[in-house]
C-alpha cells in the first residue's frame, strides 16, 4: 500500500521517507518486533513504548541511529505517551518537509464555471 501511495502521489519510487511511521505503544509479542523491522527496512520509522530487547547492547546504535542513514527510518523507544506523540509528529513533519509538502496550499472555492473546466 505504501509503494502505491508513493507512486500515485508522485512522491517518488521509494517508500523510504514517506510521512508515515509505525507505533506499538504496548507491544505484547515478539511478532511485533518482526513487523516493526519490516517497517524500518522498508523506510518507515517505528516507535515502541515499552522496552526493547536489545536496548543497551552493542546493536543499539545501529538500530536507533545508523539505520536512518541507509533506510530513512530507525527504531525508537519511549514509554511516555506524550513524548511518543511528539516523536511521531516530528518524524512525519520531517518527511513532509523533505518532500516539499509540509505547507498546505491555499484552498480554492470553485464556482460552477471553474468546475466545468476541470479535466479528470
Amino acid at each position: 500500500a505504501a509503494s502505491e501511495i508513493a507512486n500515485i502521489g508522485g512522491l517518488g519510487d521509494d517508500i523510504g521517507g514517506l510521512p508515515a511511521c509505525g507505533c506499538a505503544p504496548e507491544w505484547m509479542s515478539e511478532k511485533a518486533i518482526a513487523i516493526g523491522q519490516y517497517f524500518v527496512a522498508s523506510g518507515a520509522p517505528v516507535l515502541f513504548g515499552v522496552g526493547f530487547p536489545v536496548t543497551g547492547s552493542g546493536m543499539s546504535d545501529l538500530l536507533f541511529k545508523e539505520y536512518w542513514d541507509e533506510y530513512n527510518a530507525c527504531w525508537a523507544v519511549e514509554p511516555d505517551p506524550i513524548k511518543q506523540a511528539e516523536i511521531l509528529v516530528k518524524w512525519i513533519d520531517k518527511a513532509r518537509e523533505k518532500l516539499g509538502i509540509k505547507e498546505r496550499p491555499q484552498r480554492v472555492l470553485y464556482d460552477m464555471a471553474m468546475r466545468r473546466e476541470l479535466k479528470f
